[in-house]
């Protein structure tokens, strides 16, 4: 097993290690999915989210070993960017993999465990949630600084945001799941639309998107941006569900 340790938490070096090899057996469940498995480990005091990666197939555990970082790797070095530019993202405190001569077998990544107001998904699907415009607002700014500082979070979706309540309308946002990112000089107008489309469903929530980025970036009108996020919004939308529907009837079969 090799492993890095961010300097900060050095002091949960045999902790974190214990929690890696006892994960099968150990720490409370947290996300419990088909390949990947999310954990909270107590590590002298604090809360550690442990996020396991599973390889799904051989020659990924060959990618991952000698070509490509690994997705433990990846998620530890992107939080680590995204702090350097200001950017919201649970601390990261370490990266485990698991590997042989022949490849890598597993990895996890841990960072610090936030426990949320909200995510994304609430705005979504309680439209009368407290201050919703304004978090939508605030959202909407925080995902325009995203992208003025060339960030593409390939997974900005409903449930990778979470939201944290400082005061009477004022939020943090916190990004999670963040293994694909792409990190740019400038990111032009279409790539920051197409970066948003995954967000809500909603045609009301993308008019108020659309009028808050408006006011940041004075390159296009509000009815431009409007007019673009929706259509990639729909567009997106459609072929998720013919997706579905898809999956669905070979199930069927």
């Amino acid at each position: 097993m090799r492993y890095t340790i961010s300097p900060a938490f050095s002091y949960l070096q045999e902790a974190l290690q214990s929690a890696i090899n006892g994960f099968t057996t150990q720490g409370t469940d947290f996300v419990i999915g088909r390949r990947n498995a999310i954990k909270i480990f107590e590590c002298n005091g604090i809360n550690v989210n442990v996020k396991s990666f599973r390889v799904p197939n051989a020659l990924n555990t060959i990618v991952y070993r000698f070509f490509r970082k690994s997705k433990a790797r990846r998620s530890y070095d992107h939080a680590t960017i995204l702090l350097q530019k200001g950017i919201g993202t649970p601390a990261p405190i370490a990266y485990f993999e698991n590997i042989s001569a022949f490849g890598l077998k597993d990895s996890y990544y841990a960072s610090e465990h936030l426990v949320p107001d909200l995510t994304f998904r609430e705005l979504v699907e309680i439209p009368d949630y407290p201050e919703h415009e304004i978090i939508l607002r605030q959202f909407t700014a925080f995902s325009f600084r995203l992208h003025q500082a060339g960030i593409e979070f390939k997974d900005h979706s409903p449930g990778n945001t979470l939201i944290i309540k400082n005061a009477p309308g004022q939020y943090s946002f916190y990004l999670v799941d963040l293994n694909r990112m792409n990190f740019h000089n400038a990111m032009s107008f279409d790539l920051r639309m197409e970066n948003l489309k995954r967000l809500t469903p909603k045609q009301e929530m993308v008019a108020v998107m659309s009028s808050e980025y408006a006011t940041l970036y004075t390159e296009k009108t509000e009815q431009e941006i409007f007019n673009t996020l929706w259509g990639k919004t729909a567009e997106f939308q459609r072929k998720f569900w013919r997706k579905r529907a898809l999956k669905q009837k070979l199930k069927l079969k």
